[in-house]
């Protein structure tokens, strides 16, 4: 029975925000959401994934953690926090995903570079020169470079087949490399080689002071976790005893938890913000 209140209450949750999900009028996600979304499945290699997937897998976790949390303590309020945790457990899943997808191929662009400039060097053409990095790149990035050599076999157009690959790599450096060799495909000539060899410098000297930096700032995302779970799982240690549950469900009580569930956002968001380094834009995404 309480599994079904939980359930019940998860489904409430969903349908309060169903009008920022779908628009009254549309029957889909607006414009900018759904932009915003394509755009982070994206960054996180997920391009495939559609963004209704997303938001049903959102709800999906919203009920679950709703209803885990009313069976652990049968607290409405809590599980109301606990439901909108879950639903944007995805979110921060994927934005988790992006950077660590930045991060590993950070260091990797350098070496496509210097994989580059051999290969036009040896007189390949640069078609032929960016299809052969589906079997010399880095073992993260041949998918994507796998992929721009079908496109390329069978349409023959090297434009279309390197925007996609832009759009499946999503990195501000790959899109800086893509838009070179794009304007060396159209205008030619001879200083690709010298704009790739600066290129592969500049981002080496820049991954190795972010690398440096991120390590001494590692502290604070784990201050910052540790600060944000630590009250609710002692908050739900003593909602499991059937005073604290009756504590917690009383006005008082409610006002608490969302009180706590507001300054706890606000406090993990400013503490990551604070730690947080600058990435470069996708200029050309």
């Amino acid at each position: 029975m309480t599994f079904v209140w939980g359930a019940a209450l998860a489904a409430g949750l969903l349908l309060m925000m169903s009008p920022w999900f779908w628009p009254a009028g549309s029957g889909r996600p607006s414009v900018t959401r759904r932009g915003r979304i394509s755009r982070l499945l994206e960054d996180a290699g997920m391009a495939r994934a559609s963004v209704p997937s997303v938001v049903v897998v959102a709800g999906v976790c919203a009920a679950v953690a709703a209803a885990v949390a009313w069976l652990i303590a049968p607290v409405a309020a809590l599980a109301l926090v606990a439901a909108v945790a879950g639903a944007l457990a995805p979110f921060t899943w994927l934005r988790s995903r992006r950077s660590k997808l930045l991060r590993t191929r950070r260091g990797l662009w350098p070496d496509v570079c210097d994989l580059l400039i051999a290969s036009v060097r040896a007189g390949m053409s640069l078609p032929d020169a960016v299809a052969s990095l589906a079997d010399s790149a880095p073992a993260e990035l041949r998918p994507a470079f796998a992929a721009f050599a079908r496109d390329m076999a069978a349409s023959g157009h090297f434009d279309s087949s390197v925007q996609r690959l832009k759009t499946n790599l999503a990195d501000p450096v790959a899109d800086r490399i893509v838009e070179t060799l794009r304007m060396a495909r159209q205008v030619g000539g001879t200083e690709l080689t010298a704009v790739l060899r600066a290129l592969a410098s500049s981002v080496r000297a820049d991954a190795a002071l972010r690398a440096e930096v991120e390590s001494r700032q590692s502290w604070i995302r784990g201050a910052a976790v540790l600060g944000v779970i630590a009250p609710w799982v002692i908050l739900a240690m003593l909602a499991m005893r059937p005073e604290g549950a009756r504590a917690y469900g009383s006005p008082g009580g409610i006002a608490l938890i969302l009180v706590g569930a507001a300054v706890s956002l606000v406090a993990y968001r400013l503490m990551i913000r604070l730690g947080r380094l600058p990435e470069p834009r996708r200029w050309f995404g």
